[in-house]
């Protein structure tokens, strides 16, 4: 993509203020147009103090208090790169048709996806339902959705007949399970929280795991980036990111 990056390998038992130091000397860098920090944190670390050290203006992983208080607000700002890749899909699915008044159904209401996720798809006027694993009717409530983002974390829980036929299906579970077929190379694959095989028979449009909404994910961080740097430097946004 044309850019320098700068990879920080910190070892499982470092200390936190050590990290804390090392975000804030790339803070002051003022080379440094984003600043990413690699989740899960080993256990020990407080991840909400430490992404909470990163400077908003660098956050191109758009996780901040900050940054997810200028979404909450409708505000300009860095927006976390799953959910925004998930509205971009859903947009990309539907063509020229308009995601407005569509029925959104997020499955999942981690501040990672599924809140995030939420602000986003109103911001294209879309109706949203936040759901989750225990929502009641939870199969009829995804029968509803016009576009389904399924960010429960539980392998393959959405069933075929809970599609609308002609919905959009975005899954971005990543589950880890045994592997069961024969002569597999591998123990263990992943899979989706939607039982991809059965659900594409309804689905008009639906993301695999894995290969789906992660690409996606990868090109919003580096949209995030540019975003980023443009606002430091007070150059104008190329059009193709408007």
């Amino acid at each position: 993509a044309g850019m320098g990056s700068r990879e920080h390998k910190m070892p499982e038992d470092v200390d936190e203020n050590t990290l804390i130091d090392l975000i804030e000397t790339l803070n002051q860098d003022d080379s440094v147009d984003g600043i990413l920090v690699q989740l899960p944190l080993p256990k020990g670390l407080n991840s909400d103090r430490i992404i909470g050290k990163i400077d908003p203006l660098k956050d191109v992983d758009g996780l901040t208090e900050i940054s997810a208080g200028r979404l909450s607000l409708g505000r300009a700002g860095l927006r976390p790169c799953t959910p925004e890749g998930c509205v971009i899909l859903a947009r990309y699915a539907f063509g020229d048709e308009s995601l407005s008044g569509k029925h959104c159904v997020i499955v999942g209401r981690s501040i990672l996806v599924g809140k995030p996720a939420a602000f986003l798809f109103l911001e294209q006027n879309c109706t949203v339902t936040i759901a989750h694993s225990r929502t009641k009717d939870l199969a009829d409530v995804c029968r509803s959705a016009d576009i389904l983002v399924a960010a429960v974390g539980r392998p393959l829980m959405i069933q075929g007949d809970w599609i609308k036929k002609g919905a959009i299906v975005i899954d971005v579970g990543i589950n880890r399970v045994p592997n069961t077929a024969k002569n597999a190379k591998r123990p263990t694959k992943l899979v989706g929280d939607v039982d991809y095989k059965a659900a594409s028979h309804n689905a008009a449009a639906m993301t695999p795991v894995p290969g789906g909404v992660g690409p996606m994910t990868i090109a919003c961080l580096l949209r995030n980036t540019v975003l980023a740097a443009c606002a430091r430097r007070n150059w104008p946004i190329p059009s193709s990111l408007d």
